[in-house]
């Protein structure tokens, strides 16, 4: 696999330096990309640069991944309108922490020429004092230099602190290091961090006397223009504790079709020759193509068993198998996936036991709908149905004998309109 050619046809390739390519040919070359530990997670968003990442190992070179321990103190302006709010180091040392396991799902860490490495920025200035720093990290470029960067032209008017106006010299000497302690020749990262990319080679270059590469991804984005990778309920995390299987699976299911071919381009690992008969073979059925690609990253972010779980909840709430004894059939652990995927709203027990008409379960008790008529006329219209079975009369009283595992009860206005009720003790 030619790794750049790989790119090229996927339409992930934004920038890159002159003579990369060829650089990359007929050797084993060592890449990274950084990840500071902003986040509790991994998302989609870091989703791309891990493909970047395994698509680099499957061309035969290897592939490092640099945790910013040091970086992640600082915080990156690239791309941000404002400054960052610092975060504790205990909370960034606990984000590193699991956003570093994630790692290991996605790269061969184990063996092989070629397998994975992870490195954390914090060792390189780990005994560094601040004169140490101004006379080998600060006195290699320019302000004139660093001003010209997009990273910080784009924040001089909102206003840049020196702490991060500082992450440039950080992010280029991690390239510098990188390139000494593991003849890392190539940096990567999203079109956004171009500027820091090209101040690492520019390292290189004057202290080392060395030669170094960069190459980047566009951002992830939408059709419209909006950023990928969020949800009504928030950002897409690869961390099933923050986001579970079946709420990942809807999120590929549920993409707008104007959004599919890049997203199969970005994320399958489908050789290209199968993915363009199946662009062909489904052209006027995109649901097909959108349920094979969530097929293929639910089961390797998640598992095998995870995606099945997440398809038979799909079918259960949108699919053929929608129906009451499929709802009753669900095991207690599987309404909590479900609640995970709806929104949840608690009721307490007294409401229930004495029975409560659909029209006031819905407003008084919930808060579901905003008005009784609004729940009248839903009834009338054969919209409203409690544990998949339609409500035909506002009078009808939901009780005890409706509850699903002594505590659930589902509730849906249309079809993609869904609630659960979480009855409190």
């Amino acid at each position: 696999m030619n790794f750049i050619e790989e790119l090229r046809w996927r339409g992930m390739l934004q920038d890159m330096t002159p003579g990369v390519e060829e650089h990359l040919q007929g050797k084993m070359c060592s890449g990274y990309i950084g990840f500071d530990p902003t986040a509790p997670g991994l998302t989609i968003g870091n989703f791309v640069q891990i493909m970047l990442l395994t698509l680099f190992q499957r061309s035969g070179h290897r592939p490092v991944v640099l945790m910013g321990g040091a970086t992640g103190r600082i915080g990156d302006p690239s791309g941000k309108d404002q400054e960052r709010q610092l975060k504790s180091y205990e909370e960034l040392d606990a984000n590193l922490e699991r956003q570093r396991q994630g790692f290991y799902k996605f790269l061969n860490f184990e063996d092989g020429p070629n397998k994975a490495v992870m490195a954390n920025n914090l060792d390189f200035y780990t005994g560094m004092d601040v004169l140490t720093f101004l006379r080998v990290v600060g006195k290699t470029l320019t302000v004139n230099y660093m001003l010209s960067k997009d990273s910080v032209q784009n924040r001089l008017d909102a206003g840049l602190s020196f702490t991060e106006f500082s992450y440039q010299l950080l992010q280029a000497y991690d390239y510098q290091c990188l390139y000494e302690q593991l003849n890392c020749t190539v940096q990567m990262g999203g079109s956004d961090q171009w500027g820091n990319i090209t101040s690492g080679t520019e390292f290189i270059r004057r202290n080392l006397g060395g030669k170094a590469y960069a190459v980047t991804t566009p951002l992830l984005t939408k059709a419209d223009g909006s950023k990928m990778g969020k949800s009504e309920t928030g950002n897409i995390w690869l961390d099933p504790n923050l986001t579970s299987p079946f709420q990942f699976y809807q999120y590929w299911i549920n993409t707008a079709d104007a959004d599919l071919p890049k997203l199969i381009r970005y994320f399958t690992l489908r050789p290209g020759e199968e993915v363009e008969a199946l662009e062909a073979a489904h052209a006027s059925d995109p649901q097909t193509l959108k349920r094979l690609l969530a097929e293929e990253l639910t089961i390797r972010v998640h598992s095998e068993e995870a995606c099945q779980l997440a398809q038979r909840i799909s079918n259960i709430l949108f699919g053929a198998q929608a129906t009451k004894e499929a709802l009753l059939s669900v095991a207690e652990s599987d309404l909590v996936t479900v609640s995970q995927g709806t929104q949840l709203y608690p009721v307490p027990m007294d409401r229930i036991q004495s029975g409560i008409s659909i029209v006031d379960l819905l407003t008084d008790a919930t808060g579901i709908l905003p008005s009784k008529g609004e729940v009248r006329r839903a009834v009338q219209n054969n919209a409203i149905s409690v544990n998949k079975e339609k409500v035909s009369s506002p009078e009808f009283i939901v009780n005890t004998s409706s509850l699903l595992h002594g505590k659930y009860i589902m509730v849906e206005n249309g079809r993609k309109n869904k609630y659960l009720i979480q009855v409190l003790s």
